[in-house]
């Protein structure tokens, strides 16, 4: 699923940003009922096979020997001592996974995890015939290097996001804070919190031009002696473009093989972004999904086993494995990834819940899982079940809420508003989702359920179309 959305709105009131964010971090450890909490950022979700080890390697010397991957394509490992802090630190210094210690948690760059795979490739006209695909990833890395050493930058809150879109819709639909748009007709374009309109970049200047936007955001919040995390917080404060932006789908890529380029339709892409057929410079890949988010370290293993040298973690809390063949999927399947389509557990999620989170009445994880075992046939709405209030971690636009009420579930058919009243407490839980909680619509549906019958009411609620 996506991050959740910052559920402030134009005219909305803003949350108070007079503080700064709880955040973890990979040397900012947050303390949970299940020990302390590390979040390791990875810029574009971005991971070599030696990296990927290291992070296993970790989670069974100093946690609870499982990674969890987050909606911004991040790794938290869980269970840790509270003292281990300095080991951690130098394990992930060894394979650069900490380049900075002033900077860690800034790092927050969400990017196209199919760019250069699958889907999009350029769209000849007369007067472009060069290739012009956007190099997203060159964009991560030079994006991540530029930050890292700007001093300005460690003023940014650790809930500050950077998105980089190929063009076809996904993660622009994440309503980053600042999101720098491909076409394949060589046009850049850069979107501030949820503006509708871009502003142009010229070619070469697309890192320079999002550093840019996030320091303005910085002087403009001194200047007016206003507080945010966001800059949808304060719409006001710095000017939309001229451009109009389309409506983004948000697609996850679909579980299994990857096409090459050419055999997969430009879903929610930019105009004159197009799917060429028999274009097959760019390889294809694996892409396969995680219950929950969570994996083993074994299952981790299994992963750098089948890929061919890099991962990469999706915010919707997948993994794409660039240029690994068909013929090591099933071996993923066998490890327990999610490798085809039609699945329940499709875009399902669930916060973290008993015995980790001592906010939670239910070990909504264990719920949420029988239900979904049993349930047949996938597609739907998204679903996300929840342990109180809070909904850490609930995906963007419409969904069913299953929230857990201590005697059973209740289970919200036409889901929470995307601009509902903020509902920003403690910091702990809220920060360690790396979300921001939406309350339920006065107008919405809802039933209550016992344990035994939410398998069929979420089942129903997802296949509620109006």
């Amino acid at each position: 699923m996506p991050p959740t959305p910052d559920a402030t709105a134009p005219g909305a009131a803003v949350p108070d940003r007079g503080r700064a964010d709880a955040c973890p971090g990979a040397l900012r450890l947050h303390t949970a009922d299940d020990g302390a909490l590390a979040r390791v950022r990875l810029p574009g979700g971005l991971l070599t096979d030696r990296q990927a080890i290291a992070l296993a390697e970790a989670a069974e010397a100093l946690g609870d020997g499982e990674l969890e991957t987050t909606s911004r394509g991040n790794v938290q490992l869980r269970g840790l001592a509270s003292h281990c802090g300095a080991e951690l630190a130098e394990r992930l210094r060894a394979v650069g996974l900490l380049p900075s210690d002033t900077h860690e948690r800034v790092r927050n760059i969400v990017a196209s995890p199919l760019a250069g795979l699958s889907g999009l490739s350029p769209a000849p006209t007369a007067d472009v015939q060069a290739d012009v695909r956007a190099d997203v990833q060159a964009w991560v890395r030079e994006l991540d290097a530029r930050l890292c050493a700007s001093d300005w930058a460690a003023g940014l809150s650790g809930k500050f996001l950077f998105a980089l879109d190929d063009g076809r819709g996904d993660v622009a639909a994440l309503d980053a804070d600042v999101t720098l748009i491909a076409s394949s007709d060589g046009t850049r374009l850069l979107r501030l919190g949820r503006a509708t309109h871009g502003h142009p970049v010229e070619a070469g200047q697309e890192v320079t031009a999002v550093l840019d936007a996030a320091r303005s955001f910085l002087d403009a919040l001194r200047a007016s002696g206003r507080k945010a995390w966001h800059l949808r917080e304060v719409p006001d404060l710095l000017p939309d473009g001229p451009v109009p932006l389309p409506a983004f789908a948000g697609a996850a890529p679909a579980v299994g093989v990857l096409p090459a380029v050419g055999a997969l339709p430009a879903v929610g892409a930019l105009p004159g972004v197009s799917a060429l057929p028999g274009v097959s410079a760019l390889t294809g890949g694996l892409s396969v999904g995680m219950r929950f988010g969570r994996a083993s370290a074994a299952q981790w293993r299994a992963l750098v086993a089948a890929s061919a040298g890099e991962l990469r973690l999706t915010p919707w809390r997948g993994a794409v494995l660039p240029g690994a063949p068909a013929d090591r999927l099933p071996a993923l399947a066998a490890a327990g990834f999610r490798t085809a389509p039609g699945s329940p557990w499709e875009r399902a999620t669930a916060c973290t819940g008993l015995p980790g989170c001592s906010k939670s009445v239910a070990d909504v994880r264990a719920d949420a899982a029988r239900a979904l075992d049993v349930t047949v046939g996938g597609g739907g709405l998204p679903v996300h079940w929840s342990g109180c209030e809070r909904r850490c971690g609930h995906p963007a636009g419409r969904w069913v809420d299953v929230l857990a009420t201590g005697q059973g579930y209740r289970v919200t058919v036409n889901g929470p508003a995307a601009a509902g009243a903020v509902a920003d407490g403690a910091d702990t839980a809220a920060a360690v989702s790396e979300d921001t909680v939406d309350v339920p619509a006065a107008d919405a549906v809802s039933v209550d359920v016992t344990n035994e019958e939410m398998a069929e009411a979420v089942a129903e609620a997802r296949r509620t179309t109006k």
